[in-house]
């Protein structure tokens, strides 16, 4: 088996603080990935201080090559308890995911796990360890494609405690609520966002406690190509296009731009037809070529992709009025959601030829060389947590 994951957070502040106490880490190691969410006790600066703490620890442990085990034991020992309480400064949850599809899941005092698989809720049982007097619960498990887990801060299950919810949000409805939202090929990001927005509107805009949402979808290799721009040689039409083409039917293709269109559909001898059928009228209408699943304008189109990717990359900025927009049907919208929700790596295939359309100074600043657009769209496809290569022709 080889599996990957994808990951994504969304946080709310507690009201009228400007940092976070909850904090969430994600580290990728060769064998593994792992996602720790860490709750600092109370709120604002101290908070924020003890969470970064505890998931600085097993982040840079476990990047030494650490076991899971040995960093649980490390943080119980290092985290001070409170004098009086006796109660941890922090609390977290870490969930390591590993290629072979072994996953372990440690939970201490914080809400339970949401574990969505084939539809449907995993229970997961109680099975506590006893780690420096701490009880940890300990979760083995082989994942499977397309397993769903939702980790928590206790800012979700205190939502509209004391405002439009008497007792606040419990764990079982917010399970329920997951479980109902739950759709296969949606982006970790959107099934945070949905949940940490209700808390909020629970909250009536007010968060009373610091609030998290942690995602990680269990999920394969999920390629797609994206050709932009002639070759430098025509004689290298074919060569490209092959490249382009190359992987099996799984693979997602895009291209990008009107004479790269054009080099498709005489390469692979297959029509191209333009539709009017589109809701965005300050874009150019995307194309058809059979065995291609978009066909777009270049630069303009791009361009505004480069956009939304950067706004995705800001977990701050994304709420569901991105998600409506990103839903949209012009060009920009649907190439941005197949990078977002439909891939975990992608493959640039650039011409360098060079089209003296782009080198016209009337052209507003920021659309740039194809090069340099090139180069944004790979910084921005980095910045989303999408495994980039490029090749150029």
């Amino acid at each position: 088996m080889n599996i990957t994951t994808e990951m994504a957070s969304k946080s709310l502040n507690h009201v009228g603080e400007i940092l976070c106490g909850d904090r969430v880490q994600m580290v990728h190691r060769s064998d593994s990935d792992i996602l720790v969410l860490a709750d600092g006790m109370g709120s604002g600066v101290r908070a924020n201080m003890l969470s970064t703490l505890t998931s600085q620890i097993f982040g840079k442990m476990l990047l030494e090559g650490a076991t899971l085990e040995e960093c649980v034991e490390t943080v119980v020992d290092t985290l001070p308890a409170d004098p009086r309480t006796g109660a941890s400064y922090s609390t977290f949850t870490v969930l390591q995911i590993f290629h072979d599809g072994r996953g372990i899941l440690y939970e201490y005092e914080n809400p339970g796990c949401i574990f969505i698989r084939d539809d449907s809720l995993v229970r997961i049982p109680e099975n506590i360890q006893v780690i420096s007097g701490k009880q940890i619960n300990t979760f083995r498990f082989t994942a499977q494609i397309g397993d769903s887990f939702l980790i928590m801060s206790d800012g979700t299950i205190h939502a509209g405690l004391g405002r439009l919810m008497s007792f606040g949000w419990p764990w079982e409805d917010i399970a329920d609520f997951a479980l109902r939202g739950h759709k296969a090929g949606q982006s970790p990001m959107r099934e945070a966002t949905r949940i940490c927005e209700t808390c909020n509107d629970l909250y009536d805009g007010q968060p009373g406690d610091d609030t998290t949402v942690a995602c990680v979808h269990v999920t394969g290799r999920k390629t797609l190509h994206l050709m932009t721009g002639p070759a430098r040689d025509q004689k290298d039409d074919l060569r490209m296009v092959q490249a382009f083409m190359s992987g099996d039917r799984s693979v997602k293709r895009i291209v990008s731009g009107g004479t790269s269109a054009s080099i498709v559909s005489r390469v692979l001898n297959r029509p191209m037809r333009v539709s009017m059928d589109y809701d965005n009228s300050d874009l150019p209408p995307e194309g058809h070529i059979d065995g291609i699943d978009l066909v777009t304008e270049g630069v303009l189109t791009l361009a505004r992709v480069i956009q939304i990717l950067k706004e995705y990359a800001q977990p701050d900025h994304v709420d569901e009025a991105f998600f409506r927009r990103l839903d949209e049907q012009n060009p920009a919208a649907k190439v941005a959601r197949m990078i977002i929700e439909g891939s975990t790596e992608v493959r640039l295939f650039v011409g360098t030829a060079v089209n003296a359309a782009y080198q016209n100074p009337d052209l507003p600043l920021e659309l740039g060389l194809r090069m340099n657009l090139t180069k944004q769209l790979s910084e921005a496809l980095a910045a989303v947590g999408k495994q980039v290569e490029q090749e150029y022709f």
